[in-house]
């Protein structure tokens, strides 16, 4: 498959940070990009299209990627790029490559010599960091724990961490998460949730383990996926 015409922008991999709750957070070299790339690769087309249609966008060819699709995604999207066509790689919410299969074709255009570019732009996890009120200088980022086998392995790791951790959890889950860090760290650590960022509910609860899993064991819902900073130790 060969490009016909080109627009201006060059052809390249370009990773276009998209809003996490807020769709004013989007800056606006990220809407050039999405205006003039000729394809968009996004995990949810409808949930792209939503935001081409809030910012005035004309429909753009609109090409899933996500974790069941990305092997044969990858490839075809590498040669639509080395034939002359421009791609914006994007995720639901936030900074492709970070907890999602973005580093797979990020990995593969630089393997085929093709130009990666980088945007800067929304991410959950320095909001959570600035909003916590902790003390930062450094921190460890470390993702979503394992639903089921190696999370225990994977929690008791954090224990000789000195610095800030960082780390994400689904609403389902975070109580089961509190439980073990308290065990872990036994209240000496506090701990900031920080829920629903840059939206109608956003949310930061600091304490610990223990005063975090009694108040959000009186809630009927826990909704919204968590970051979560367990505080470096003194």
């Amino acid at each position: 498959m060969t490009k016909s015409s080109k627009n201006d922008i060059e052809p390249a991999l370009y990773i276009v940070p998209t809003p996490i709750g807020n769709l004013e957070d989007i800056t606006l070299r990220a809407l050039r990009i999405l205006r003039e790339v000729d394809i968009i690769a996004c995990e949810d087309t409808r949930r792209m299209g939503q935001l081409l249609k809030y910012y005035n966008i004309q429909a753009k060819k609109l090409e899933s990627y996500y974790e069941q699709n990305e092997m044969t995604k990858t490839e075809s999207l590498i040669e639509k790029i080395s034939n002359g066509f421009s791609v914006a790689l994007t995720s639901d919410a936030g900074t492709p490559g970070i907890s999602d299969p973005g580093f797979r074709i990020i990995s593969k255009a630089r393997e085929n010599n093709i130009k990666i570019i980088p945007l800067p732009g929304p991410t959950s996890i320095i909001p959570a960091l600035i909003g916590s009120g902790f003390a930062i200088n450094e921190f460890k980022y470390v993702g979503f724990p394992p639903n089921k086998k190696g999370r225990q392995t994977f929690l008791n790791k954090l224990k000789d961490e000195t610095s800030i951790i960082v780390l994400l959890e689904s609403p389902n889950r975070i109580i089961k998460l509190l439980n073990g860090l308290s065990n872990i760290f036994e209240n000496k650590r506090k701990v900031c949730l920080a829920r629903e960022l840059t939206k109608i509910f956003e949310e930061f609860l600091i304490g610990f383990p223990d005063e975090l899993i009694s108040v959000l064991s009186k809630r009927q819902n826990i909704k919204g996926e968590f970051v979560v900073l367990i505080d470096k130790t003194d």
